[in-house]
């Protein structure tokens, strides 16, 4: 695809598999094009690594975290469970989300939780809603820990961050479904990866082996789960474009 932006005309010159058609440039369909390319460009240049949360590096899209907040204060979850810890920003997130809202815990699996990391999530002032389990989170003996803590909830979510693999998102989705309690979500990030597989970072392979293409597959196995993007709350927009790194991520349980 090839878009050529003019601004003195104010228009988008698209050239892709269906031909040649110039759009006006502020339309819905051309701020979607323009966001596609946005999303692959600021993946490749390490965009979401400049965020933090609280203090603490949180590698995700602003436009991602809006909705996964907008999502956890709508259905109301007592217990996230998020699979990939890294430096803890995305726990402290929903800890933090979970202080203001009056109740809440997290709970954060990852198959290694650096030391320093460890100290600095312990450190913090949210760490009183935040319980860590280090190990792989398809490990039986995890995947029991993390039974234990959902059984102690009315409501919970699940977010998987680690291993971005379709066979170990396949195995996640599977182990932690039945966790998640109806009108909740099961979250499978990074989906990008498919979007981004021709970039200068990216690998070929990740056209299918990606998460987006796991959560695809689940839902066609799963009557009780329907893959739906959260619609925003609100909002004064004709259409909501997905500026996301989280496409085809969003399992509502029925």
């Amino acid at each position: 695809m090839k878009l050529t932006i003019d601004d003195d005309a104010a228009t988008l010159h698209v050239t892709d598999a269906d031909g040649e058609r110039t759009l006006p440039l502020y339309c819905d369909e051309a701020f979607a094009l323009i966001s596609r390319h946005y999303v692959r460009v600021g993946w490749n240049q390490k965009y979401s690594y400049t965020f933090s949360w609280l203090g603490r590096p949180v590698i995700q899209l602003p436009d991602d975290m809006m909705r996964l907040q907008e999502a956890i204060f709508m259905t109301r979850p007592e217990l996230i469970i998020e699979t990939g810890v890294a430096h803890g920003g995305s726990l402290i997130f929903y800890a933090s989300l979970f202080e203001a809202m009056g109740a809440g815990r997290v709970l954060g699996v990852d198959i290694e939780i650096r030391p320093h990391n460890r100290a600095a999530i312990e450190a913090h002032p949210m760490s009183r809603r935040i319980e860590l389990v280090e190990g792989s989170s398809t490990a039986p003996e995890v995947i029991a820990q993390a039974r234990a803590a959902a059984a102690k909830a009315q409501r919970v979510m699940v977010i998987l961050d680690s291993d971005h693999s379709h066979a170990h998102v396949t195995a996640e989705l599977e182990a932690y479904a039945d966790l998640v309690t109806p009108g909740c979500h099961l979250v499978a990030t990074d989906g990008v990866m498919r979007e981004v597989a021709g970039t200068p970072r990216g690998k070929p392979c990740w056209l299918t082996d990606n998460p987006a293409n796991a959560a695809e597959d689940f839902a066609r196995r799963r009557a009780d789960f329907v893959l739906e993007r959260p619609a925003p709350p609100w909002s004064e927009a004709a259409a909501v474009p997905e500026i996301t790194h989280f496409p085809s991520a969003w399992l509502r349980r029925l």
